[in-house]
């Protein structure tokens, strides 16, 4: 390659978008495969380890809270530079802690492990996919600024990554659901724990410069982004918006570790169907986007968030019915529900990120976009924790068990209710989209 090529930007354009894809398409596939091992864990937990429902659910909701960190993550990596580097090497730290963590458990559980140390090595495996999702999510943000991006303003980028999500969780949960019946689950773990491997040695062998990202100097970050992240955290209709957002997710008491229980020990659903529902609502996920995109952006975002809020609580009660049996005495087979309305239950949770996403990004002063993501993502984290306890101690109230499902229907009732509960302080959210944005 000439000097003079270089300088035209031609055949580096072209290397640097070549990296950055298969960079990120490694990264991205891998995030969204991730459901593939915990398919399996579910499965693990309940048939190996023999837990409850309410331990199960316990332990889905805290290992997660490695994400509340995501802000931290984000701050460190902009700040602090490996070997000249900030982004690269901590998608491979991200991934050398998840390949770990998988591959120990397999090991480990050949000796039969304890809850204890399997939550404790769940808790690293997530702390590796969080500090890889925010160093992946910082390069497609930086690429986006980029002026010699070429597709900046197409987002091309964007559109790449959300694809090879995709993909990684339709094909997570499709394999998932067909090898639960075939293999052990520390097969399953084993597989996943060398696609962490090869996703590490992939990204080891790709140099941060080849990837031609804006430069930021490294001494000037914390305190000042921090101080920014402050300021707009201050802002009444920012405040309020994120404090309403979070709450009403916390404020849903989740009953997912029962209806689990419900599906597979009581009705006996079989692991595919499963597997298939889920892609069902990765498919109902993917076809929201699209909708959105053509049909829905000029609605209000508090409309739009208090319908999808509306519909949720509407599936909640279906899903009493279902439990009472009314679908099947009505002539639906169980599994049909499960694919369809379970399937799409499980994303609409998710639908409101889309509208409170750019509602945000429209009230946020400049400057502090990245961070202030990050914080309501966190936000969003622990507020799916503390739904996840508040679901366990109502199951426990009302003494739903493993075995015991008798009291599930009151539960999915009071759950229904209390997803109505946050439509009537909606009016924290701003109505109105096209509200100046923030200098």
């Amino acid at each position: 390659m000439s000097a003079k090529e270089d300088a035209k930007g031609r055949r580096p354009g072209k290397g640097k978008a070549k990296w950055i894809r298969i960079l990120l398409g490694v990264g991205y596939w891998v995030q969204g495969f991730r459901c593939f091992p915990w398919m399996a864990v579910n499965f693990f937990l309940k048939d190996s380890v023999k837990v409850d429902s309410s331990t199960l659910q316990i332990l889905q909701n805290s290992v997660n809270l490695p994400m509340v960190g995501k802000p931290i993550y984000g701050v460190v990596s902009d700040a602090v530079y490996i070997s000249g580097q900030h982004r690269v090497p901590y998608i491979a730290i991200g991934a050398f802690l998840q390949a770990m963590s998988w591959l120990t458990i397999v090991i480990l559980s050949q000796s039969n492990i304890s809850i204890v140390t399997l939550s404790l090595y769940l808790l690293l495996s997530n702390l590796g996919a969080s500090v890889a999702e925010v160093a992946n999510d910082a390069i497609v943000a930086e690429m986006g600024k980029s002026e010699n991006s070429q597709s900046a303003s197409s987002g091309e980028l964007q559109s790449f990554v959300w694809m090879a999500s995709s993909v990684g969780g339709v094909l997570g949960n499709l394999l998932g659901g067909a090898a639960i019946d075939r293999f052990s689950p520390q097969s399953m773990f084993i597989f996943f724990g060398l696609l962490l491997v090869l996703q590490f040695l992939i990204t080891i062998s790709v140099p941060e410069r080849s990837l031609n990202l804006p430069k930021s100097p490294s001494n000037v970050g914390i305190r000042k982004q921090l101080s920014e992240l402050s300021a707009a955290l201050q802002k009444p209709e920012i405040a309020y918006s994120i404090a309403w957002f979070a709450a009403s997710y916390a404020i849903i008491p989740a009953l997912t570790g029962t209806m689990f229980f419900y599906q597979t020990q009581y009705l006996k659903i079989d692991a595919a169907v499963l597997g298939i529902s889920k892609v069902f609502g990765q498919v109902v996920t993917l076809l929201w986007g699209i909708i959105y995109n053509r049909s829905l952006k000029s609605v209000q975002p508090r409309k739009l968030i208090e319908t999808i809020q509306a519909t949720m609580a509407v599936f909640m009660i279906s899903d009493v019915l279902f439990v009472k049996g009314i679908y099947r005495q009505m002539g639906v087979p169980d599994s049909i529900y499960i694919v369809v309305f379970c399937g799409v239950l499980e994303v609409l949770f998710f639908f409101k990120i889309l509208p409170f996403s750019i509602l945000i990004a429209q009230l946020c002063p400049r400057g502090c976009e990245g961070s202030l993501m990050a914080f309501v993502m966190s936000a969003v984290a622990l507020a799916f924790i503390v739904s996840g306890y508040l679901g366990v101690a109502l199951a426990s109230y009302l003494g739903v068990t493993g075995n015991d499902f008798s009291g599930l229907p009151l539960s999915l009732l009071i759950q229904a209710v209390c997803t109505f509960l946050p439509l009537f302080s909606s009016s924290w959210i701003p109505d109105q989209k096209s509200k100046t944005r923030t200098e």
